[in-house]
């Protein structure tokens, strides 16, 4: 009896951990250039997206729209428009909200700068984000769009938007995942996003927003570059742009 007792119970901790291991994991996906989806627990956060409907067509609705900023690759209210947004709340910077018209989501939450929102089961850490170069501070000035910094069953994600290699940035502490953009003319080059990852030394870096006026970034170059410096930081290369 004492031998059966025993099995069941073993039986049942292997369960709960598989369940535990499960609920653990956060499962990120690429749409394209800076929209994606991010799944875990029964959540689903689509950052920034785009593409219409069908971009989504294999994921449920989201529970969470987390947008970055206020252009087009970023905030498209096509596509909102389009997505069944009836339980959703909406993340956004205070120049977003301000741009919603007869929004069809649960709720708007405006988070700023340096401003930190809890949820049920994650939290959100606005990053500014914004230009340095005299040449580009017309494209982001500060203040304005966020960077994100999601904390997941203790897990930190970094989400750059369009960003240069700011201090903020630089400053970054305990970043398990960094999404950092590299495109000009509107955010920096390879070499700056790749020096900036070594500063702030995150667990893993994904290139992400890395299409510019002229294409595609070299990426292959930036991971050279971070991985001859520190090769304890894991480059990983998703597929942003499956079409070109």
């Amino acid at each position: 009896m004492k031998i059966k007792l025993f099995l069941l119970m073993l039986t049942v901790s292997f369960f709960n951990f598989k369940n535990e291991s499960k609920k653990d994991e956060v499962k990120i996906t690429p749409i394209s250039h800076a929209t994606a989806v991010i799944s875990f627990d029964n959540e689903r956060i689509y950052l920034d997206p785009t593409g219409g409907a069908s971009a989504f067509s294999e994921f449920e609705k989201p529970t969470y729209v987390l947008i970055t900023d206020i252009h087009g690759d970023h905030f498209d209210t096509k596509t909102l428009n389009e997505l069944d947004l009836s339980s959703t709340t909406i993340i956004a910077p205070k120049a977003v909200a301000d741009k919603f018209q007869n929004s069809k989501a649960k709720e708007i939450i405006v988070i700023n700068n340096d401003e930190q929102k809890s949820f049920k089961n994650f939290s959100v850490e606005a990053i500014p984000m914004y230009n340095l170069r005299e040449e580009a501070l017309k494209f982001h000035t500060k203040g304005r769009g966020n960077g994100y910094v999601l904390t997941i069953n203790k897990e930190r994600i970094y989400f750059s938007g369009d960003t240069e290699d700011i201090p903020e940035m630089r400053n970054l502490k305990n970043i398990d995942k960094a999404f950092v953009c590299m495109n000009l003319p509107y955010t920096m080059t390879v070499e700056n996003a790749a020096n900036a990852v070594l500063e702030f030394k995150p667990k893993e870096v994904y290139p992400y927003h890395y299409r510019g006026t002229g294409g595609l970034s070299d990426v292959e170059k930036f991971k050279q570059i971070v991985t001859e410096k520190n090769n304890a930081i894991k480059v990983v290369q998703l597929d942003w742009y499956p079409k070109n």
